[in-house]
């Protein structure tokens, strides 16, 4: 006797049951990569937002930064002008007190005898025009100029014959230089230096 038996509906259960367990495994998966791809978008999102903060802070920061710049400039350009301003008053201070020792130091070394006309002060060169009674005399003023502390280099540039007020005279010009000493000691703090008594009158233009 021959016993059949039938396994169709077996393998059919168990077909059903592979599938259905492949299809709880499949949304397992699906459902593991969506909540994968939400935390990744979450934290791509934190890191975002936060470099986006950053990038704010940065922003104001460097706007800060160029205000304060902007301001260090103005008071640069504030502090250049106030010592350039300050040089000014320093160099006039100078110039004033240099204009009194050198018509001191004129007034010391101008021998008698001779007049000037004429005082013109170019940096530290100083041109001196004149007359003179005789020539020995301009011999004698170059002398004074170079044994003077303040005065150096005296340079005659011309000496000719003039009539003045009906005399006969010379005419000379020459030219003489300012010492290191006197431009270092020719500072506003000098207090200005008495003039002596000579009779040789002295004009500067």
């Amino acid at each position: 006797m021959t016993i059949h038996i039938n396994l169709l509906p077996y393998r059919e259960q168990r077909r059903q049951l592979r599938q259905r367990q492949f299809g709880t495994q499949a949304g397992l998966v699906a459902s593991l990569a969506l909540a994968i791809v939400l935390l990744v978008h979450v934290v791509v999102a934190g890191y975002v937002t936060a470099q986006q903060e950053r990038n704010q802070f940065l922003k104001e920061e460097l706007a800060r930064l160029d205000k304060d710049i902007g301001e260090i400039g103005r008071l640069k350009q504030e502090v250049a002008a106030l010592l350039a301003r300050k040089q000014v008053i320093e160099r006039l201070q100078t110039d004033r007190a240099q204009a009194v020792h050198l018509l001191d130091q004129l007034v010391r070394q101008v021998p008698e005898g001779v007049y000037l006309r004429q005082v013109k002060q170019t940096g530290l060169r100083v041109n001196l025009q004149g007359y003179s009674q005789a020539n020995a005399r301009v011999s004698t003023l170059m002398s004074n100029l170079a044994e003077s502390a303040y005065l150096e280099n005296p340079v005659l540039i011309e000496i000719k014959s003039a009539t003045v007020n009906n005399r006969r005279v010379s005419e000379f010009s020459m030219n003489v230089s300012l010492r290191e000493k006197f431009q270092s000691e020719s500072k506003p703090t000098l207090k200005p230096a008495v003039s002596a008594p000579s009779a040789a009158p002295v004009r500067v233009n």
